[in-house]
């Protein structure tokens, strides 16, 4: 089974590039242009460079003792939450900065949910000069208020979606209405492996860094360069795909994917996406999606502003269909027990993304001799607020 994108834009049945005529100048420039242009030596450097002496690379894997104690086996975190600003996406941001300046873009556009993607986006535009707009669900705006003043403070533009359910989704909407309008100056720096072809190939080339990392990390503790199992949360999914990347033709490490069941599947509340969706077109690519029986959009739902999106990545349905991946699903209250457990065990405060793949532990049947490795993806500063109003 092949689990990279073909020529085509797919992996599997998934993925490919559905965009309207007015798009199709804008994706055909940036399919044409985007591998001789990363898999430069002059971008290889310049990416490598940044990652190290920028964002702090690499994140340590934290051998976290009170957590393999209460699980009876051996179980690592892989700190993105260590990485500045404060979660994986800067990976990301960076690789795509340096691609849109060498395209000669001077403008970026960017949509959240989080938070995390949008200050990562305006983060790097601050560094190299460059405008920047953000967009993001006007709930998300609410809910997510100290990241939207750290983007504002980093000079970027925030622009509310007030349409749907003013959420990720509705942001990546007007994203993408901006770029029609925008197509020669401007740069849509998408923050998943999502949208379409060749952006999730991209992105999660750009977010491999946490798999090849982990690999020599390892094999310096261990003595082996791979995991008995890798787990990681899935909104899009980009930092699962980071986790995964370099073990999926490796079929001795198996990959754990974890989506937000919300209030539970059955409670119309929900962004289980492969428990919900079925395949159709969103935001570009040919993926699983949340929708009812005439093809409308389903609103998803989770108390994580970060996996509140009603599909994943093509990757991610690939790797789903096809069984490589075991997808599990979390509910509100079991991620805020999973964060609680985590700050007090081990000192740590999670973002709420990162406490869903926490919690799969409990989901798990592990045994001592299992390696572990749960990608941290962010920490929870921007998410106090639910943490404090949670009453748990």
């Amino acid at each position: 089974m092949n689990y990279t994108v073909n020529d085509f834009g797919f992996y599997g049945n998934f993925g490919g590039a559905y965009v309207p005529e007015m798009l199709f100048k804008n994706v055909t420039e940036l399919k044409d242009c985007y591998l001789d242009i990363i898999e430069s030596n002059e971008f290889k450097k310049e990416y490598s460079n940044l990652l190290k002496d920028y964002v702090g690379r690499p994140t340590p894997l934290y051998l976290a003792k009170n957590l393999s104690k209460k699980y009876k086996s051996t179980i690592y975190l892989k700190r993105e939450d260590l990485n500045h600003t404060g979660a994986h996406k800067i990976n990301n941001t960076v690789g795509q900065i340096l691609l849109a300046q060498k395209m000669g873009k001077k403008r970026i556009i960017a949509e959240t949910g989080a938070g995390q993607h949008g200050v990562a986006t305006a983060t790097v535009c601050a560094l190299m000069g460059l405008e920047c707009i953000v967009y993001m669900g006007e709930v998300d705006i609410k809910r997510q208020a100290p990241n939207v003043a750290r983007m504002k403070m980093l000079g970027a533009k925030v622009r509310p979606a007030i349409s749907g359910s003013k959420t990720l989704k509705d942001a990546t909407n007007e994203a993408i209405r901006d770029w029609i309008a925008n197509p020669e100056d401007t740069y849509y720096l998408i923050g998943s492996v999502v949208g379409p072809h060749p952006y999730p190939d991209i992105v999660a080339r750009f977010q491999s860094i946490i798999s090849k990392e982990m690999k020599t990390q390892l094999e310096e503790k261990t003595g082996k360069d791979y995991p008995d199992k890798v787990i990681a949360c899935v909104g899009g999914g980009s930092n699962a795909a980071g986790a995964f990347y370099h073990y999926l033709n490796n079929e001795n490490v198996a990959l754990i994917a974890v989506e937000a069941d919300g209030l539970g599947v059955a409670t119309g509340k929900s962004a289980a996406t492969t428990q919900l969706g079925s395949e159709g077109i969103i935001h570009g690519s040919k993926t699983l999606l949340i929708q009812n029986n005439e093809g409308q959009i389903t609103e998803p739902y989770s108390i994580s502003a970060g996996l509140d999106y009603p599909g994943i990545g093509p990757l991610h349905a690939h790797l789903f269909t096809s069984g490589r991946a075991t997808f599990i699903g979390v509910t509100d209250k079991e991620a805020l027990n999973a964060a609680y457990r985590l700050t007090k065990t081990e000192g740590i405060i999670p973002a709420l993304e990162s406490a869903h793949a926490l919690a799969a532990l409990d989901k798990l049947d592990l045994s001592p001799n299992d390696t572990v490795v749960v990608n941290l993806s962010g920490r929870g500063d921007k998410d106090m607020e639910t943490y404090m109003n949670s009453n748990l």
